[in-house]
């Protein structure tokens, strides 16, 4: 058997990829599940973006391309930070990896040292905490729950902040619940950190234009200029475009840590596909119309599934601002009993009950940093997920 090295123990499998696996055996074997454990928009890549690959692979761009991006792809990352982020960044500041999750890596390898800290606001995405440790570095989880609409506040993020810290993690829309910081609350937050100039912000925006309720996106180093060269703003085409296996993530930064990063990724897996960043190009620079309408349909969406979820007893779900997920709270129901006698002391238990019961994946709060939760991807058809919250409303009336 070959050795593990000491850093795999560190981290652990992703809870909604686990979640996800499990799920499709499942169907795989003839059960009847319905899957909102993926976070994937279940729309078609658009076509003019197809196209685009179609054309570049006919042109025969399919070899080695610079690490940091080919020309195309650097001067569409400008364009779009400019266009979207009022940021205007020099070609030597921007960059594209295999999808937004290698940017956030190559970030932290580049920059922790044993024993930094990382501050990450739960819920969190499940990799901010596992790739901290990875680095050997020491996450810092702040609970942020429904009380705090799941945002950071100033006073927790002064409380937080020692000499050690080292970055301040922020996505916004959030996975798993949705929250949007404003402007002036991303202000606020600035101006905590204004005297610490080590610590640096990680601006996680892969869900910047599912943005619900007429709300205008903000990011960090926009709305706080004396930030724009300690934050790192991470972006990319996974989401907006439907775009999640074409693995493309793209950030603007300070040059110095850009360059770092792309001795990191140089030395792991070069550059980011070829075809796939012919792609992306595409997907920046082309019709934009089509993201907007995909957007309302999320929202729509959002609106059926809390309404339901509201309606089943013992949850209680918060309007989520932004991405394609609920986040309900299921603390009404610990304690009862399933019908078979087992009783729901945790949201771990509750997600297998669903499973096993009724036929719905779903992924635990725990597993996102904050009990007792649940997440379920909106990403679906309206009457897929209406069924699904059916069962849980069924699911949920039956325990006792």
């Amino acid at each position: 058997m070959a050795h593990a090295a000491e850093r795999t123990t560190r981290i652990e499998p992703s809870a909604s990829s686990v979640a996800t696996q499990r799920a499709r055996e499942l169907k795989a074997a003839g059960h009847d599940i319905i899957v909102m454990t993926q976070g994937q928009p279940d729309f078609d890549t658009p076509d003019h973006v197809i196209e685009a690959a179609i054309s570049a692979m006919k042109k025969g761009e399919t070899r080695y391309t610079p690490v940091m991006g080919t020309q195309d792809m650097r001067d569409a990352i400008r364009e779009k930070f400019k266009r979207d982020n009022n940021l205007d960044y020099a070609d030597n500041q921007v960059m594209v990896s295999a999808g937004g999750k290698q940017i956030v890596y190559n970030a932290l390898m580049s920059t922790v040292d044993p024993g930094d800290e990382v501050i990450v606001t739960a819920p969190y995405w499940v990799s901010y905490p596992e790739m901290t440790q990875f680095a050997e570095g020491v996450p810092v989880v702040i609970e942020c729950g429904d009380n705090s609409n799941f945002k950071l506040t100033p006073e927790q993020l002064a409380a937080a902040i020692t000499p050690k810290t080292r970055w301040l993690v922020l996505n916004s829309p959030n996975n798993p619940s949705g929250a949007v910081y404003s402007a002036d609350e991303l202000r606020a937050l600035a101006e905590v950190l204004k005297p610490h100039e080590r610590v640096m912000v990680l601006s996680d925006d892969i869900y910047e234009h599912i943005i619900f309720d007429g709300r205008t996106y903000a990011t960090m180093a926009e709305v706080a200029p004396f930030m724009f060269e300690r934050t790192l703003t991470l972006n990319g085409v996974s989401k907006a475009y439907a775009m999640t296996g074409w693995r493309i993530g793209i950030a603007g930064g300070p040059a110095d840590l850009i360059k770092t990063m792309s001795k990191l990724q140089n030395q792991s897996t070069g550059n980011a596909c070829s075809v796939s960043q012919a792609a992306a190009v595409a997907a920046f620079t082309g019709p934009q119309d089509l993201v907007h309408e995909r957007t309302a349909a999320f929202q729509a969406r959002r609106d059926r599934v809390v309404e339901m979820l509201n309606e089943a007893e013992g949850l209680t779900c918060r309007t989520p601002e932004g991405a394609f997920y609920a986040y309900p709270n299921c603390a009404g129901l610990l304690g009862r009993k399933t019908p078979d006698g087992k009783v729901i002391h945790t949201d771990r238990d509750f997600v297998l009950y669903l499973m096993e019961h009724v036929g719905v994946a779903t992924v635990h709060g725990e597993a996102y940093g904050l009990s007792p939760h649940i997440r379920l991807s909106t990403a679906a058809a309206m009457d897929e997920l209406e069924e699904a919250c059916r069962r849980i409303q069924i699911a949920c009336q039956t325990l006792s």
